[in-house]
């Protein structure tokens, strides 16, 4: 099956992108999330699972055999070469597993949520980039508010994602989302219908 007109959406952690794929996907638009299919590849018995087992053993695994990802995250985020070498092991089994999923999309157009729709050249593959923009000081707190966990490590993941001026050098649609979830919501509606307009003149 052909893939379909596709919306690329991106934005750096706690900006909102969750909430704006999930405004899309009440409006009856198949979404498929890069998170989502990076956690599929390493489910007990895929073989993401156990490429990092061979290489970080079983401290990377829960009791019950399943990926402890706060243990992972420690093991990146403490070495660059390491985050590298987990990326270049799991990059192209969530790239197939992406493309599995976008083939059985029946809406107009669909949605691909990635936090690293142009770190990793995602953004080639789809007609338009939306990002999801906030001040890095309001990632921060919903990050911390979110999650619970501490600064240090908060900031880290930050640094490690792209600039903000360099994801929103790529944009072509841009959701500033500074305001409340209902002004979040009317953005992406707008969006959904200029999208739609899209898609048929493509058809």
């Amino acid at each position: 099956m052909q893939t379909p007109w596709l919306v690329g959406l991106t934005g750096g952690i706690g900006s909102g992108k969750s909430a704006a794929a999930a405004r899309f996907a009440a409006s009856g638009i198949h979404v498929v999330d890069a998170d989502d299919a990076a956690r599929w590849v390493v489910e007990p018995g895929q073989p993401g699972l156990a490429g990092l087992v061979g290489r970080f053993g079983r401290a990377v695994l829960q009791p019950d055999g399943r990926l402890d990802r706060a243990a992972l995250r420690r093991q990146i985020f403490s070495d660059p070469r390491q985050r590298l070498w987990v990326e270049q092991l799991l990059h192209p089994l969530v790239r197939q597993a992406i493309a599995d999923n976008l083939a059985g999309a029946q809406s107009e157009y669909a949605v691909l949520v990635s936090p690293l729709l142009i770190e990793r050249g995602q953004y080639r593959q789809v007609q338009r980039v939306l990002v999801v923009d906030v001040p890095e000081a309001l990632q921060l707190q919903r990050v911390l508010q979110r999650d619970g966990g501490d600064e240090a490590q908060a900031r880290a993941i930050l640094q490690a994602q792209l600039s903000r001026e360099e994801r929103l050098r790529h944009a072509d649609d841009v959701i500033h989302n500074t305001g409340s979830l209902q002004e979040l919501e009317t953005r992406v509606l707008q969006l959904h219908q200029q999208y739609l307009q899209m898609a048929r003149g493509m058809a």
